[in-house]
């Protein structure tokens, strides 16, 4: 259980709480975070407890554990957080355009997917060193070589770097070059990674898992939070259903309802989302529609010689195509975006 405190409450109403709980002895954990005072109990707590310290002043609520995604919650954070990402800010007016190949394979490729990136409008260039990949065989990124590559050339197009991290191991080396750091969705509940990338400064994209429930996606994101890290960013990439016709079914519903349960900004990707280039813009358009505050997409250059996910990656004309939608879409979802001059 979880003891939310006002963030009115003194140290007065603190203590009380203390108290009780101590009386009680009840096992208990006090945080801050968020400007609120926590108090997290472990085990079985009666419900006379639990009536006892919702009537306690200073007291705003008391949840289960199950429920207990209080720091992402918007009930207790009203207005929605902006994410600051290099010359990005993703949770306000303007929607943002992160893409990329889904690896970064060589220097030329990179190079003419950022300048693609930056033609449309796009603030944040996302490529991975670093990849999970379902069979042991397949491509498995560059390691640090990616990393330079994807570093150098963010620098040289201005951009910011999304580059996903597997490890907690790796951890310390992709946050030495990376501006935001990526969970994927095979990662969303490896918690040690979680509760270390709630220790580092940079920003970080958490993808929802493949069989994920909203709760689940939003407890995920607490590790992170509660660890120290405020800047965590939510991106819905479908779920997997019945159906073998498309890689995942985009869960558009979960766009609506996360910015109604939490104020951390949430993007969308539709490329592992449909994993069919067909699909993508369509699926972008209706992201944007639903209230995404931005899109993550894959891009690249010569699709058909892709090391990983060539089939779900845009051209670069398809990705001028889709800025060029955003233009027009954004002002009828309250929002604003622009293509490079």
């Amino acid at each position: 259980m979880i003891v939310v405190l006002r963030e009115s409450a003194d140290a007065t109403d603190r203590d009380r709480v203390r108290a009780l709980l101590e009386s009680r002895g009840a096992s208990f954990r006090p945080l801050e975070a968020g400007g609120r005072g926590l108090f997290v109990l472990e085990g079985e707590v009666s419900a006379d407890l639990s009536r006892t310290l919702a009537t306690l002043p200073g007291v705003d609520g008391v949840l289960p554990l199950r429920q207990g995604f209080v720091l992402a919650s918007r009930r207790y954070h009203p207005e929605g957080t902006v994410v600051e990402a290099g010359p990005a800010r993703i949770g306000g007016p303007s929607l943002v355009l992160a893409a990329g190949p889904c690896a970064v394979e060589d220097r030329e490729g990179l190079e003419a997917a950022a300048e693609a990136v930056r033609k449309a409008g796009g603030s944040l260039l996302r490529g991975g060193s670093f990849k999970p990949r379902t069979s042991p065989y397949a491509f498995q990124g560059l390691g640090e070589e990616g990393l330079r590559i994807h570093r150098e050339t963010a620098d040289r197009f201005g951009l910011a770097m999304v580059s996903e991290v597997l490890d907690r191991a790796d951890l310390p080396l992709v946050s030495s070059y990376a501006d935001v750091l990526q969970v994927g969705s095979r990662n969303m509940q490896n918690f040690p990674l979680l509760k270390a990338l709630g220790k580092v400064s940079r920003p970080v994209i958490l993808k929802r898992g493949l069989a994920a429930t909203r709760e689940e996606f939003l407890l995920a994101a607490e590790y992170i939070l509660e660890a120290g890290n405020p800047r965590v960013i939510l991106c819905e990439r479908g779920v997997r259903s019945f159906d073998p016709s498309l890689r995942n079914s985009l869960d558009l519903g979960s766009v609506v309802l996360l910015k109604e349960m939490t104020h951390l900004p949430v993007l969308v990707d539709p490329s592992h989302a449909s994993g069919d280039r067909r699909l993508v813009v369509p699926l972008a358009r209706a992201a944007v529609a639903a209230g995404a505050d931005g899109l993550l997409v894959e891009v690249h250059p010569h699709p058909e010689r892709a090391l990983s996910d060539g089939p779900q990656a845009l051209l670069p004309a398809d990705l001028m195509a889709l800025s060029r939608d955003l233009e027009v879409l954004a002002p009828v979802a309250g929002r604003t975006f622009r293509r490079a001059p």
